[in-house]
């Protein structure tokens, strides 16, 4: 019984930690990864180009890609200078319809059997409900002194 108990204090001491501090680690690595993938498309190393190019055929992927790329450094920028995190979250969203465009314009490269098996590109795509969420916690975080 007495080993619960310390267990239980412990477990609360750890978990506190993590309310104060989960959501800027949160915002932090959400703005990483925007700058990283984002970086990568404007040095044209990003894997997902070919994706890119082939979703968005209207533009010259050599003048949109790279404009892309910068679109997402902006965002991670933003999501991780508290003043500008609005900003980044509202780029993020305007972002979001359009990475899931392969889904639709290009069901071949994206699905192995619709609409459940999906290839490697298909995966990169869904992964983004995952940035989305995070967008949604750290937003509703924007207004608290706590989360930073």
């Amino acid at each position: 019984m007495k080993y619960l108990k310390k267990i239980d204090r412990l477990d609360i001491k750890i978990s506190d930690w993590m309310g104060r501090h989960g959501t800027f680690f949160l915002r932090v690595s959400l703005g990483i990864i925007f700058i990283w993938f984002g970086a990568l498309k404007t040095v044209g190393m990003s894997p997902a180009q070919e994706l890119v190019a082939r979703t968005v055929y209207w533009f010259s992927p050599e003048v949109f890609i790279p404009i892309l790329g910068w679109w997402e450094v902006v965002i991670g920028l933003c999501l991780i200078i508290r003043p500008l995190i609005r900003l980044g979250i509202f780029l993020l969203f305007l972002q979001m319809p359009g990475t899931a465009l392969p889904m639709i314009l290009l069901p071949d490269v994206c699905f192995t059997k619709i609409p459940f098996g999906l290839t490697m590109e298909g995966q990169y795509i869904i992964k983004n409900l995952v940035l989305i969420s995070a967008a949604l916690v750290v937003g509703g975080g924007v207004r608290s002194k706590r989360h930073d």
